[in-house]
């Protein structure tokens, strides 16, 4: 048994009919899962490669609304 590295969620797998680089999907959350290592099972989101996508906009963003901050302190100097 493994555990699903994005909700937790007990896999219950025959690590015997596994080899790296199946794919499952876990059975709580749905997420696809990559089989990276068999001794011990270790198991990997496929959606990494989104989620670092989404956390780069995050950033861009937040530099944004600091950029918008000092704008507004500038112009409350003048």
């Amino acid at each position: 048994m493994v555990n699903c590295p994005k909700c937790d969620a007990v896999i219950d797998v025959d690590v015997e009919e596994l080899d790296e680089g199946d794919t499952l999907t876990c059975d709580e959350c749905g997420t696809d899962l990559n089989v990276t290592g068999l001794d011990p099972l270790e198991l990997e989101t496929t959606e990494e490669d989104e989620e670092d996508d989404d956390e780069v906009d995050e950033d861009f963003d937040y530099d944004e609304d600091e950029d918008e901050e000092e704008d507004e302190e500038e112009e409350e100097e003048y």
